[in-house]
Formats: C-alpha cells, structure tokens, sequence
C-alpha cells in the first residue's frame, strides 16, 4: 500500500506536539519519515508515510505506548493529534498492553520452518531441479575492485546471518532447519572473460546458467555468486539466492550491510555492524506460537469469510491454450507512469483516502475485470511481513502473500471502485499475519497443475527499494541477470522513481505474445488517466482503445464494402441467368431436370396468378410443400409477385406449423397433398389455397416477367419470413429484406467459387434459412440446384454416395451430420461449407481433401455473415468463424455496447446490408435486439447473443451462446469446452454438454456421449462415467466435471440436421453424481 503525497494537503503552522502520547507519536514519525521535527497537525502521509511504513508504525506503536494501533485508525485518522487523541479514547477504555518480545530459542534442539519456509520446501521437494524460487541479482561494477575486501564482505553477511546459512533436512520426511557453520564462506566462482571477442554473449550465458542452476536445500549454502571479469577495471558480479532464506525487502538490507562492510574493509577497518539480537530461527520459532489460539481463529475466519466462493480462475483470454501443467517461462515489458500523471493520481488518491497503491490496484482489477467478463476476480499482493522493528535488520523469508478480492458488479464508478478497494486492501492487511499457504487451506481451491491456487496474477508494490551501493572507488550499476521465469500469468510490479512511477508487467509467454501484453499496458495507461480526469464516470465504460487499436477494430477488420447491385430483387438475379443460358440446367430432382427458361415460365405464370389474388409487396405468402422442383416454382413465383415467401416443413410438428401460421396471418397458401395434410383442414379454412399438385389454373396466364417496379416492389421490401425458436418456445418470424439475400448471393458465390458450371446441393430443409442461402448461391450463378430426397439427407453415408453419383461441387451441411460419417474421406464435393454449428478441428482434418469453409451466421443477419477458409495442412486446436463476408460489419461488444479490447470476449453483433428487418409482430423484441449502432452513426446492429474473440490474425473464434453458459464461483463455464475435452478420450466419438436445472433449482452440467462401435463395450454406465469423470478432472478444474453422463446410440438432431438439445432429457437426480 503506498501514499498519498502532500501537495494539496492543507498546510498550518507549525505547532508542537502536545501531551506524552503526541510527544511519542511525533517521535516515531520523525524517525520513520526521516524528517527533523513533525507537528501536531501534521499528516502522516503528507509527510512521505505509506502503507509499509504505516505497518512500522504499528509495531512501534504497540512497543511505546502498549496499544494496538489498527491500521484503519491510522488511515480514518492520519493527522497526528487526531490519531493521538483516538489512541488515548481506546487507552482509557482497555488501558494499555505489552507485545510479546521475540526471543532467542536454543539451537541445541530441532530449529523449526516458518511457515513461508514451509511452503517453499514443500513446493521444492515437488520439482528439486526448479529455479522459479531463485532471487537473481546482478551488478556491474566499474572502477579498482579489492577482491579480497569484496569476498570478506559476503562471507561476513553470511556469518552475520543464520538465514543465509540455513539448509533444510528431513531424515524422517518432517523438515527442519540446520545451520552451516559461520566460517562456512560465501562460494564464488570468478570467470575471466578479458580479451574475448565474444564477451557479450559469453556474459549473457553465464547470466542464463547461474539463474536456471538449482540449489540443493539439504546442503547449501543457500547463496552464492560469480564474479565475472570484463577488464583490469570492469566486473559483473552475480548474486543468488533462493527464495527461501531472502525475500526483496532482505536484498536493501544486504546491499546496506555490504557496502558498510566493504568500505571498512578497503580502510583496514575491522565489522562495524552491531550485533543482531535475534535472528530467523528465532522468529520462526516465535511465529509459530504467537500465531495460535484465538488470534489464529480470528484471522482464519476473516479470510474464510472474504475468500468463500471467489473465483478459482481469472479467466484472461490468452495468445495460446492453456497448458496441461504450468509453464513458468517468462518475460516482461516495462511500464512508467509519467510525472504529470503521477501526481494526478497522488491527487486522486488523496481526495478518496486511499494510497497510490490502492489506486493502481483498483485500475488494475478494472483492466482485468474488462479482459475476462469477471467482476469478481482475485489479486495477489505481497506484503513485507515486517511489522515488528526486532526484524528490520534480518535477512530471511518474511513477506506474505495477500489475496484480494475486489468487487466490480453493479457498475460502480471510479469514486466507488476506490472505497471498495480501499476497503479490500486494509481489511487484507489488517489479517495479514496468517500465512498464505494457511489461507490456501481454508479457502480449499480447486488445485489444478495449470494455474496457481486463489489467483493468477500479482501486483507488487515496489516501496521498498533495494537501495544502492555505495562502494569506495566503484561505480554500480544494475547487470542483466539473465532470469526469464514467472509466477503468475500476470506480474505487474510497480513503484515510485523519483516522480514517475516505474516496473514491468511481467507474462508467461506460454500464454501471450508480447504484443498482447504491450496492449495490455496501453490499456493501463489509458483507464488511469480516465480516472484522474473524472472519478464519477462508472469505470466500465472508460474508454481503454487507442485510437490505432479502435480504428483497427471498427474499419479494418470490417474493410468489406464493395459495390452491389443493391437495387435488385434476390429474383432478377434469376432472371439475368435465364436471359444468358435459358437451356441451362437449373434444378435436378431424381429423374426430372427443369432448365432456367422452363422453371422461369411456370414461376411467372404462377406469379401473375398471385398477383391477381391480391399478392402484394411485404404481404406473408405461406407455401408447404415435399422438395420438388414444383416447390422452387413456388418459392420464386411468390418473389415475382412481390410476396415475401414464408416456408413451412411438412415435416414439422403440426401444432408448430398452426403457431407460424397464427403469428404470420398470411391470406394465401401455396400446397401440394402433404402440405395440405400436415396443415389440417381447420389451419386451411381462413386462407385462399393455391394448390399446386392439381392442373394449374394459371396454365395460360403470361410467360413473361412481372414488372417489381409496376408492383411498387423495391429491394428494400421482404423476400421472405423464416421462423427460428425463440428462447420463450414460442417461434419468432425473422424479416429478411431482398437487398440482403442479393448481397449474400453475391457474396457466396465469390468466397465459394459458385459458377454455372457447379452443381449446388439443396440439402437444408426449405423451413430454414441456409436453404435460401443454397438457392440464391445456385440462381444467382447460373450453376445447377440439386434436391436429393428426403432420406438421403437424414444419413451422412447415403448422403455421401449421393454427393459422388452427381458430382456434387458445392455442399453445405451442418457438423452434427459428418461427425460419426465413416465416409468422410471422399464426399465428392470440391467446396464443403460447413454451417449451423461450430464444427470441431479433428472433423476438419478428416475432411481433406475438399476445400473446406467454415460458415457463420443467425438467421437475422441474412443467413451468413462470416466465412473462414481452411488452409491446406491445417493442425490447428481451433476452428475460427473467420472474417465477415462483403458489406457486412462485425463487432464484439462489451455490456455497456463499448468495443472490447482485441483478442477480449464480447457478444458479436452484426451490421451492413444482411440484417434483417426485425421480427414479425414483436416490436419489443425487434428493439431489444436490432440496436443503432453505438459506434457508427446511422449504422444498425443485430445483437446475436453469440460470444466470440478475435485470434492475433484477425480471425473470430466463437465461443457460444451467452445464454448457454453458466457461473460457478464467478468463473464462467463454456459447455462447448468441456465436450471438446470428453471427444479427446478414446470412449467419445461425440459429445454435448448441457446446463440442467436440478430439483433444488441449482444449475447442474450434463455430459451426453456417442462411444465408437466397440470403444467402450464391456463397460456400463457406471465404469463409463467413472473413467470419463477421471478424464475430464485431469483437464478441468472441478466446477466444470458434469454431474451426470448419459451414453446415447447417437445425438438427436433436427430435421434440420442440427443437433437437437431440446431431446437431450435430463436424468433423474438419483444419475448425478453425488459430492
């Protein structure tokens, strides 16, 4: 916790202390402030005083008086005649008390590990050859070293030192402490790299080795350094030690005490360091007994309390999947916070009560809170750990790790994020006595190998620098230290430097590139000076992007507007290949072959009988009828007529059928026997009914095209209305305008190589949307459409032969359908356009060699919006939704519809010339979810409720539906995730995982599985779980390991080939799992 400075401090006269209680304050001040005198109105951190000092403060404090100072007194009263007259109110009413001393314990018996100790030991029996524990420093010293002075100086810091000579023994598997004897010396190894051409690198590799060389705890000592030789008056000197028995506040004690020693030493001077009273052992004996009985309890409860259900995992999205098992491969970007924004902060800090430590933190968890979605997340924060003055002087493993947790739900502002953290950071450091590794083990996290427990990021607060050597005849300067290793996903370590504020963010590069990370610090950098500039803005909608980044986000990935013939109808796109290839082939249907010129005359001549019904432009025209070529006859007649074509299945349920027709109210139904029959007669008494399996009444009509203009017909009126499920089961009617269909003809047929000569399947169910996307991209081309039968479309294998037996180029199918296919090798298809659901890589790969597009899109952005291609020899992890196709706009938004940060998770939404109109008679929900754009003027937006990010190439990847995923501990749960994770196992050929509401109303995951033939025979349900809940532990954390898993024959799917959640049913609460 640091400080807030004392420009704006109101400044009184100087008046002296009052009373024995001001007297004794204002003498602890002084010393610890280094300044002459301090008055009775003076401010403690108007005076230089931050939080570490604050804690000093306290120790020294409670020896003067015998009183406990809170650290929240201090902070609720830091003016000295205040904060005396508060300890005086407390001293009246409970009198005063005297600390317990730390005192010497005899090394004749077993000298116990503190507890930090204890955690590092145990953590090093796990991996003995691991240096992510080391402290590497590295000096350059320029000038006439005396080696001699220099080597008696560390061996007397290490004499001096009982902690430095530790080592850690366990004969009988219970760790204790021995000590090496004190004339043990400190081991240097000294190079010679004069007159070496290749000094520079040899240097850097001497750095690398020293750093990645593992210490062994049973034999120390557990320092040591090498003394690497430029030149006659050049030297590098390199100091290591483990984590252990040094902590960073020991490395200012250690620089300190060896200058002093040095200098002496250089003027023939004998130590001139005073005895220490006590040293580690001591201390570690003493804090195993302090911190027992009712003062444990205490503090076990405050962080059982503030930690119970926290978040287990800040989930960042990242460069790269997360590994198996942590990699603590490292590197770090520097960050400076300049000067005129160093003091706007101290500013800020100072009319909120908080310190410049606590500012940074809140800035720092509204970053990360911005990045993962969170907004309950967790920061790991050293603390010195040196409260008491008798541990000032030692070197030892002290500091604590403290785990905030910081609170951002409900929108707050800058003002209010600072009190909420204001108050998480003093209640941490009011309870910052019991040990991390105690904490760990009431909160019980779930321990994963792939994170750290509680947190994965750390914010270190640099206020208590190493200092500078100050050594006779030397200039020192800062070496590389060749150490490239962190502990977290994230370290940002911070500190004031003169008037700036100045560290590194440190990153695992197992998880980002560099280039992620400097966005990250510009992000920094940007939410601070928002919050200096107004403190009453809510901190989720600062803006964080700079302008190249926003400009990139909003124009270039969506540089996709080309030239259309927007003011078409999606029919005269038909009608320009009629008049260029009449004689061409337009649909195939089993036998029967229709050509452009045919398939145009009877659609006119149907047209000009609607037209004379009374079809008129925007005006719903139902049609039901079996795939035939007399059904596409229908589809374009209804275009020509100015209808807007609404398509219902036969073979969808009945009572589904009389919803859309209740909701829609059309006046007219085209039908054949099927239609009629899956209708009924009551659906059919209130509709003037076309029948088009009896002998047309229209036969004689004209062959020629209506006139859209003579129809008052313009591009901006309905093709048609497709219904799709709503999240209520009520189906909504979604309003695709003509001008978007051209587009995505268009579109389609560039990205997907359509030509006249492709031939075109028409697999989807004319019900749904995709099958318009296969008509326009076959009639728009010139290319021929394809109409299998019914059956061939529910079975990939006789769907596959039927694909090969018509030289099928183009074919889109949804993944649920080719997954358990034992023919993928040849489709027959040249272009294979997978759509409807995210299709996983293994499918991919087993497709080859078709070219392979992966296509996205809601119904309401005119079927697809975005496209990926597959490139050859692709062995990727991850399957992108690509780029968007032309004249359309994607962003990804954020809950206040502000662009997320590049590579962020936001809801995708959609804009340009394919978004639909809105939704049939459902003006609320039509301005719920088409939005104008907050971003473009005058642009409109369609919402899809998908959540997607892009990858570093500009690519989407999808990652769900925002409605599908759950919440277990703050952590945001991806059903898509754990069912890849089950395929990987050998039992799982297919996979879905489902949210269920159990009895008691708690969400409860559902893993439903397809095995391979013979994969899992012999097994029942009970083994199969077992093994297949072992094998998602040892991926997962916990809260994602299904409660219940259901073996199925295969998945359902749609009449659609979509995969049916809705016959996903859950089991009985007696399948779960019971914990």
């Amino acid at each position: 916790l640091a400080a807030p400075d004392d420009e704006a401090y109101a400044h009184r006269a100087y008046e002296p202390p009052q009373g024995e209680i001001e007297i004794t304050l204002a003498q602890i001040w002084a010393e610890l402030l280094g300044v002459e005198r301090v008055g009775r109105h003076d401010h403690f951190f108007a005076l230089g005083g931050h939080s570490l000092l604050a804690v000093q403060l306290l120790s020294r404090v409670s020896q003067a008086i015998g009183f406990t100072l809170p650290l929240t007194m201090l902070f609720a009263k830091p003016v000295l005649a205040d904060l005396a007259a508060s300890i005086m109110d407390e001293l009246s009413r409970s009198g005063a008390q005297d600390p317990p001393a730390i005192v010497p314990v005899l090394r004749e018996a077993p000298l116990v590990l503190s507890f930090a100790q204890q955690r590092l030991w145990f953590l090093a029996q796990l991996d003995q050859s691991s240096t992510n524990y080391h402290i590497p420093l590295g000096w350059r010293l320029k000038g006439g070293l005396d080696r001699s002075a220099w080597q008696r100086s560390l061996d007397r810091v290490l004499a001096r030192h009982e902690a430095l000579r530790s080592v850690f023994v366990a004969p009988e598997g219970k760790p204790w402490v021995e000590l090496l004897p004190e004339d043990a010396g400190l081991p240097v190894v000294e190079h010679d790299l004069r007159d070496r051409p290749d000094a520079d690198e040899a240097l850097l590799g001497l750095c690398r080795e020293e750093a990645h060389t593992p210490f062994d705890l049973a034999r120390g000592p557990l320092i040591r350094g090498r003394l690497i030789r430029i030149s006659d008056e050049e030297h590098v000197l390199l100091l290591t030690q483990h984590h252990i028995v040094s902590d960073g506040w020991s490395l200012g004690v250690l620089v300190r005490e060896l200058s002093q020693l040095y200098r002496a030493f250089v003027a023939g001077e004998g130590d001139p360091l005073p005895p220490l009273a006590i040293q580690y052992p001591d201390y570690a004996a003493w804090q195993r007994q302090w911190l027992s009985g009712e003062r444990l309890q205490s503090q076990a409860h405050y962080w059982r309390n503030n930690l119970s259900g926290a978040p287990a995992r800040l989930a960042l999205p990242t460069d790269r999947p997360r590994p198996a098992e942590q990699s603590f491969a490292g590197a770090s970007v520097t960050v400076v916070i300049d000067a005129d924004l160093t003091r706007d902060l101290k500013r800020l800090s100072r009319q909120h009560d908080t310190t410049l430590f606590m500012t940074v933190l809140a800035a720092w968890a509204a970053l990360l809170s911005r990045l993962s979605g969170q907004d309950d997340l967790m920061i790991g924060v050293p603390s010195a750990n040196r409260g008491r003055r008798e541990v000032e002087e030692l070197i030892g493993c002290f500091v604590n790790t403290l785990a905030l947790r910081l609170d951002l739900s409900g929108e707050p502002s800058v003002a209010d994020l600072l009190a909420r953290t204001r108050r998480s950071a003093l209640g941490a450091q009011e309870h910052q006595d019991l040990p991390f590794e105690q904490v760990v083990e009431i909160v019980q996290p779930p321990r994963r190998l792939d994170h750290t427990p509680l947190f994965q990021v750390m914010l270190a607060w640099q206020n208590n620098a190493a200092g500078t050597f100050d050594l006779p005849g030397l200039m020192v300067e800062a070496a590389a230290d060749g150490f490239d290793q962190v502990k977290f996903d994230l370290e940002l370590s911070l500190g004031e430097q003169g008037e700036v504020i100045a560290g590194t963010l440190g990153y695992a590069t197992a998880l980002f590139d560099q280039a992620t990370i400097e966005r990250q610090r510009g992000y920094l950098l940007a939410l601070l000076r928002a919050m200096v500039a107004d403190a009453q803005q809510a901190v989720g909608r600062i803006e964080l992007l700079p302008a190249d980044e926003r400009a990139y986000l909003l124009e270039e990935l969506n540089r996709t507007a080309v030239t259309y013939p927007e003011q078409l109808c999606i029919h005269e796109l038909f009608e320009a290949q009629v008049r260029r290839a009449p004689d061409a082939v337009a649909v195939v249907c089993a036998e029967e072959r229709v050509s452009y010129g045919e398939l145009n005359a009877r659609a006119n001549q149907l047209a000009h009988h609607l037209i004379a019904i009374g079809v008129k432009p925007d005006q719903p025209v139902a049609i039901c009828l079996q795939r035939s070529p007399m059904m596409v006859v229908g589809l374009l007649a209804i275009l020509k007529a100015g209808g807007a074509y609404l398509p219902l299945d036969p073979a969808y349920p009945p009572a589904r059928l009389r919803q859309v027709l209740d909701d829609a109210a059309p006046r007219v139904l085209l039908a054949d026997a099927a239609g009629r029959s899956a209708l009924g007669d009551d659906a059919l008494r209130d509709l003037t009914v076309v029948d088009l399996a009896a002998a047309p009444e229209w036969a004689n009509l004209p062959e020629s095209d209506p006139d859209p203009r003579a129809l008052g017909l313009t591009s901006r009126h309905l093709a048609y209305v497709i219904y799709t499920s709503g999240s209520t089961g009520t189906p909504k009617g979604v309003m695709v305008e003509h001008r978007g269909l051209v587009n995505l003809s268009l579109a389609q047929i560039g990205l997907f190589g359509v030509c006249c000569s492709s031939r075109v399947v028409q697999f989807a169910s004319f019900g749904f949307d995709a099958s318009a996307s296969e008509l326009v991209m076959a009639f728009g081309s010139g290319a021929t459409l394809h109409l299998p039968a019914d059956e061939l479309r529910q079975a990939s294998n006789k769907l596959s032969d039927y694909l090969r037996s018509e030289a099928i180029t183009h074919a889109t199918l949804p993944p649920a359908l080719l997954q358990g296919s034992q023919k993928l090798e040849d489709l027959g298809s040249q272009v294979l356009i997978l759509a409807g659901e995210l299709p996983k890589a293994e499918l991919i790969r087993s497709l080859a060699p078709a070219s392979i597009i992966n296509a996205y899109g809601p119904t309401e952005a005119t079927v697809c919006a975005a496209t990926w291609s597959c490139p050859d020899g692709f062995d990727g992890a991850i399957v992108p939704i690509g780029r968007p196709i032309a004249n359309t706009r994607v962003y990804l938004l954020d809950g206040h519809g502000g662009l997320v940060p590049f590579g962020a998770v936001g809801e995708l939404c959609i804009g340009g010339a394919g978004v639909a109109r809105g939704y049939l008679n459902c003006p609320e929900l039509t301005a719920g979810r088409f939005i104008a754009s907050p971003l473009v003027d005058g642009d409109r937006l369609y919402r899809t409720g998908d959540l997607a990010r892009y990858l570093p190439d500009g690519n989407l990847e999808f990652l769900g539906r925002n409605d599908e995923q759950g919440k277990n501990r703050g952590f945001r749960i991806e059903p898509g995730e754990i069912a890849a994770r089950l395929c990987e196992h050998p039992f799982v050929r297919e996979a879905v995982v489902v949210a269920h509401e159990g009895s008691g109303g708690e969400q409860r995951l559902v893993a439903y599985v397809v095995s391979p033939e013979a994969a899992s025979d012999g097994l029942d349900g009970s083994e199969l779980a077992g093994a297949l809940r072992a094998h998602i532990n040892a991926h997962l954390p916990d809260y994602m390991v299904p409660s219940a898993f259901v073996r199925l024959a295969a998945l359902p799917l749609t009449v659609n080939g979509k995969l049916d959640r809705k016959a996903l049913a859950a089991p009985d609460d007696e399948a779960y799992a019971h914990r």
